[in-house]
């Protein structure tokens, strides 16, 4: 009996300590959290005016509207693109018992898991130099490829969450395979798919790497010009943060175009988290 009373101590005191050291580490990570948000209200506020989303950017003065028009356009177009491929890629993948689905599952977890720089670096190859000059098309096949291997994984792992029974029902009333994908199988996981597509789009809205190497920049308008160089707006903040000498003005537009960058990431991150909780 005091063997068992004594383990059952042991585990008690081993229990709570772990239960304070997550409770430690989520406040660390709570307080940083908050720390970056209040850098970015507190620097980012000051600023932010109607000439912040109506006038271009400039040598000097001017707002940040044609950069959040280019980001934007590269941001929609990268998503549509990949949603489009990943979305018949996991399907395909979660129907499929061939031996090739185990090959392509495998690159698709490595192109997750690959830094972007590299993709800007395969894009520039591929597009931008045979083109000679930089492009919309690039950058938005660049985050095309970053946002696919999260489609397809999340794809894949929704359809499979449908029940067999559900599908073999449809089958046995004559269904067709693609009826009971888009009409049945689609219908039940959409919203988890939906998230993953979110989540997506989050990360690429945010990236910078690729789009030096693709669309890099420019502070004139670009009105969905997808040929020429597509302004976009976390080129614009880096540039403004380290190629104008420290300008403060600039390093001001700077900070209210990360508070809004933040502050659209947030959305899609609430918006993911609630559908998830409907699928």
């Amino acid at each position: 009996m005091m063997t068992s009373t004594s383990r059952y101590q042991r585990r008690r005191i081993v229990n709570r300590i772990a239960w304070l050291a997550c409770l430690g580490v989520t406040g660390l990570c709570l307080v940083a959290l908050g720390a970056i948000l209040f850098q970015l209200l507190y620097s980012g506020l000051p600023k932010l005016s109607l000439e912040v989303f109506t006038s271009r950017t400039r040598a000097s003065g001017g707002g940040l509207g044609n950069a959040i028009i280019g980001s934007l356009t590269m941001t929609l177009l990268g998503t549509l693109l990949g949603t489009v491929v990943g979305m018949a890629a996991g399907s395909w993948l979660a129907a499929s018992r061939s031996r090739w689905s185990g090959l392509i599952r495998f690159a698709s977890d490595m192109l997750l898991s690959a830094p972007s720089i590299i993709i800007g670096l395969f894009i520039y190859a591929l597009m931008v130099l045979p083109s000679g000059g930089f492009s919309g098309w690039a950058g938005s096949i660049a985050l095309a490829i970053i946002i696919l291997p999260m489609v397809i994984r999340s794809t894949e792992d929704m359809l499979r969450l449908v029940p067999a029974p559900t599908r073999e029902a449809a089958y046995a009333l004559g269904a067709p395979r693609w009826k009971v994908l888009t009409s049945i199988s689609f219908r039940m996981v959409m919203p988890g798919i939906i998230t993953g597509i979110l989540l997506g789009c989050a990360r690429i809205s945010g990236e910078t790497a690729p789009l030096i190497f693709t669309s890099l920049n420019t502070n004139q308008w670009n009105w969905f010009r997808l040929s020429d160089a597509m302004p976009n707006l976390p080129m614009t903040l880096y540039q403004n943060m380290t190629l104008t000498g420290y300008d403060m003005d600039k390093v001001a537009l700077a900070w209210t175009g990360a508070l809004l960058m933040t502050l659209m990431i947030l959305v899609l991150g609430i918006v993911s988290r609630r559908m998830a909780r409907t699928s």
